[in-house]
């Protein structure tokens, strides 16, 4: 099978959708090879490969050098985790030769953990286009875990999805925040996962993110509390916001489910059912990337403002309620929270787990960015 259309014949209803088994068990949306240059320095060089190559995608950033201890350990630890998300088949890390975070260590951290990997360096390979040509031969090796995916009958139970909701607008609440909480419900309730991303709303309220989590989360919770006590928020805007808010008003898109887990950020979610929270900000393109590498499959992005950008390792499904955003941008928004129930919602996810592609997929825009812990040199 080589494309992610499903050509045998077989019925879908609208409890199903055909994932991409790996050999590992790992089940994926989509099939694609990742093109992951180490290094900002890279990232021209890994865009062209993707951009010559079948079935690739890449994702270009500005992080991988003059890093800083915990910033350059957490920008490797997210090339990992994306690299480990079951929508890649495979990846070519993609490196300069001079770089803090190096695209051979990447490479050999990607190896240990049995993924398919392919390692290049513009010094080594002798320049861009001797490097560019050994890109494209790397993705077409890999090709074959794209070939080796098992299409796999799947249901709402099977997913992990990722959930960002970026303002605290009046719309956002009322409507988008709630209609993606009670999908949240409906996936856990089928034996699936959730994992959010937006830490100042939960940093705003420490003691009754506290009280949400389960007896087993508690420590895990506080330690996450404590980390952002003296930090200043990413999304200063939502955060001060959220403060104005109650607790329950600005987390409606987690359905008052009990926290189940706190993943670091890059990180991959190891609970097998409920709600995990990302210590991700609350801002698109880091919260999108830190969901990815923590397993999700597909994410749903709450937006107001109508953020119109996706991301290259997720189908990202637009979820709004706001008039004047759905009259301007019609074409980059999925899902008109105003206007259909939670089981429609479950019922589009699943489509677009089959296959179909988002706005953002449609029209070819994604955002790559990984968040800061503290400055670069």
């Amino acid at each position: 099978m080589t494309t992610d259309a499903f050509t045998e014949e077989t019925e879908l209803n609208e409890e199903t959708f055909i994932g991409y088994r790996r050999s590992d068990g790992r089940l994926g949306t989509r099939n694609r090879v990742l093109v992951l240059p180490s290094v900002i320095c890279s990232h021209l060089v890994a865009e062209e490969v993707a951009a010559r190559a079948d079935r690739a995608v890449v994702a270009p950033h500005d992080h991988g050098c003059a890093q800083l201890g915990a910033d350059n350990d957490q920008t490797k630890e997210t090339f990992l985790g994306v690299g480990s998300n079951p929508n890649i088949a495979g990846t070519v890390v993609v490196g300069l030769g001079c770089e803090h975070v190096q695209s051979d260590s990447v490479a050999a951290a990607l190896s240990s953990r049995n993924l398919p990997v392919r390692e290049i360096a513009i010094q080594d390979a002798g320049g861009t286009e001797p490097c560019i040509k050994q890109g494209i031969e790397a993705v077409s090796d890999l090709g074959e875990h794209i070939e080796a995916a098992t299409r796999t009958r799947s249901s709402l139970g099977d997913l992990t999805v990722g959930i960002v909701s970026s303002d605290l607008g009046e719309s956002t609440m009322r409507e988008a925040d709630p209609l993606v909480g009670e999908f949240a419900r409906a996936v856990i309730k089928a034996g699936g996962r959730v994992i959010v991303a937006g830490n100042e709303r939960f940093t705003a309220h420490p003691k009754e993110t506290c009280a949400a989590a389960d007896g087993d989360t508690t420590l895990d919770v506080e330690a996450f509390l404590q980390r952002h006590q003296n930090l200043p928020a990413r999304a200063t805007r939502v955060y001060s916001k959220a403060r104005e808010c109650d607790f329950k008003d600005c987390t409606r898109f987690c359905g008052s489910l009990p926290i189940r887990e706190i993943v670091s950020y890059g990180e991959v979610a190891t609970h097998d059912q409920g709600l995990a929270i990302v210590d991700a900000p609350s801002r698109f393109e880091e919260a999108a990337t830190g969901l990815a590498a923590a397993g999700a499959q597909i994410v749903l992005h709450v937006t107001g403002e109508g953020i119109p950008t996706g991301h290259p390792i997720v189908p990202v499904l637009k979820v709004s309620a706001n008039e004047d955003t759905l009259a301007a941008l019609p074409d980059d928004i999925d899902i008109d929270a105003s206007a259909i129930t939670s089981t429609d919602l479950a019922e589009r996810v699943l489509t677009v787990a089959n296959g179909e592609k988002t706005c953002s997929e449609r029209h070819g825009i994604t955002e790559f960015a990984i968040t800061r812990v503290g400055p670069s040199m």
